[in-house]
């Protein structure tokens, strides 16, 4: 069941697949296509040049690249020249991206000469100078001249060769230490066996490759099982419109977000674009039920439902294609990994149907947050990762996500968890998105208030969605205010960013 041959370093996949399929495009973007042969050449050569530039083994190398083939090359060229990979989103404010280089202790940053006065910029307050390779949209990174020098490639799939921040949503953002083993295990358990991932996928990547998601099945993924892609830049349902005419694609990974938009988008217009794509998977933040079964009644195409978090190199439950799938639930925990539903005051194992922390342990768990031990043994405790995340178990072992333990709102003493207020009002429709705060009450500690997003053409009554929640949630759940706003802001992996809202929303 689990795919234990895609596990290697990442020289060895790169050099098979330039032996085994060498014109086979690997990567393609609105720039440039790479096939197999030249992905291994590439990186072999910029490889060379990060040695010359004196990267030492383990050292860390920033990745400030918008999605592209070029992101792909450098990731995978640090890797292989034995430093660690930290992807950094390209549209990080300065203070964003001087604290990664700062917590990551990086050496060297690639990035594209328009971040150059940037980059310069925030040299003055960093410990240590940063040396810059630069990357060309068309020309990747021939501008650096031959290869200076072989470079024997690193052979440990063990050693922390990532560092993927985690989305900040509760705190700072902390490194996550993770292996080419941990990474290349979720393929193995996953994408392979479960989604079926295989040479003869074409993948249309819709996700931000910085995430842990996206760099997990969007780019190792890719080259473990010699499959192909096409990289957004950035998602648009416009653009994937364009894209999915074609006909060329099989496979598409997407958040919720990703997802509904597109739905909308397409019955709005009556297209049904995914004729050719034999299965889309989604992660990132918890799927609505409804969703899911929207999507594969207009589009007659399955959408597995996934569970996630970076700390175990992306995934931790799936859901298997078939018609045995629990309708809102997250799945079934992968093939060699343990879950369990804990109390979270006691320790102790919940029974079915009742809900407790999701906590987990297997041969995907991160190696640590970086420079955080003392983080770090909070959340990893004898073994066993502490997720934050609320769940309940059915008697068949299906997970649904419930909340996260610091996300709960508390009315008057009961607990709220927003994730059942926004499945209930985007049943509505009238809304295209939605999220729930809590917000301070001077009498009841905490009253849940609601954001939503309008469709297009759709009228919008307040007092309708308020009984239209009354209907399907008890009292206390209702939201106390409604609050119409252009959109919801997001993490890149599709988690929404509550502190950010609640800074925007006037107290009462």
């Amino acid at each position: 069941m689990i795919h234990f041959d895609l596990i290697a370093p990442v020289g060895d996949i790169l050099r098979r697949n330039a032996r085994v399929r060498p014109e086979k495009m690997a990567f393609e973007d609105k720039h440039r296509a790479i096939s197999y042969n030249r992905l291994d050449e590439e990186t072999r050569a910029l490889a060379s040049h990060l040695r010359a530039a004196g990267l030492k083994e383990g050292e860390a190398v920033a990745v400030f690249l918008p999605n592209s083939v070029n992101w792909v090359v450098a990731c995978l060229a640090v890797v292989r020249a034995g430093g660690v990979s930290v992807p950094v989103a390209i549209e990080s404010t300065d203070a964003e991206l001087a604290y990664r280089l700062a917590d990551a202790e990086c050496s060297i940053l690639i990035s594209v000469p328009e971040k150059r006065t940037l980059v310069d910029a925030l040299q003055p307050r960093l410990e240590r100078s940063v040396k810059i390779i630069e990357a060309s949209d068309t020309a990747g990174f021939e501008s650096l001249g031959p290869s200076p020098g072989v470079v024997e490639d690193d052979p440990d799939v063990d050693r922390a060769a990532y560092i993927v921040y985690t989305s900040g949503t509760t705190g700072q953002p902390k490194g996550v230490l993770l292996s080419t083993r941990s990474m290349l295990w979720v393929t193995s358990a996953c994408w392979a066996p479960i989604a079926g991932l295989n040479e003869h996928d074409v993948v249309l990547n819709t996700l931000p490759l910085y995430h842990s998601y996206a760099l997990n099945i969007a780019v190792l993924s890719i080259i473990a099982t010699g499959a192909s892609e096409y990289i957004m830049e950035k998602f648009s349902t416009t653009e994937a419109t364009r894209l999915l005419r074609s006909g060329r694609f099989t496979f598409m990974p997407g958040v919720p977000t990703v997802f509904h938009y597109f739905l909308s988008a397409c019955q709005a217009n009556g297209e049904k674009l995914l004729s050719s794509v034999r299965l889309c998977v989604s992660a990132g933040a918890i799927m609505p039920g409804t969703l899911n079964s929207d999507f594969e009644a207009f589009f007659g195409v399955p959408l597995l439902d996934g569970y996630g978090i970076t700390e175990t190199s992306t995934m931790v439950t799936m859901n298997w294609p078939g018609r045995w799938r629990v309708p809102g639930s997250c799945g079934l925990p992968l093939p060699g990994l343990t879950v369990r539903l804990v109390d979270p005051k006691t320790g102790l194992d919940v029974p079915p149907g009742t809900e407790g922390e999701l906590i987990c342990k297997g041969p995907n768990l991160m190696q640590g947050y970086h420079n955080k031990p003392l983080e770090t043994q909070k959340a990893v405790v004898e073994g066993w990762y502490h997720t934050g995340d609320l769940a309940k178990s059915d008697a068949n072992g299906f997970l649904t996500i419930t909340g996260r333990l610091k996300e709960l709102i508390i009315r008057g003493g009961q607990n709220i968890a927003p994730a059942e207020v926004e499945e209930a009002i985007l049943l509505n429709s009238a809304i295209m998105d939605c999220a729930v705060i809590g917000m301070p009450h001077t009498m009841l500690g905490e009253v849940p208030v609601a954001c939503v997003v309008l469709k297009d053409g759709v009228p919008f009554d307040q007092d309708a969605l308020l009984k239209h929640c009354r209907d399907r949630l008890s009292t206390y759940k209702v939201p106390d205010r409604i609050y119409v706003v252009g959109q919801i802001p997001r993490t890149g992996s599709g988690k929404i960013l509550r502190v950010k809202l609640r800074e925007s929303i006037p107290a009462a």
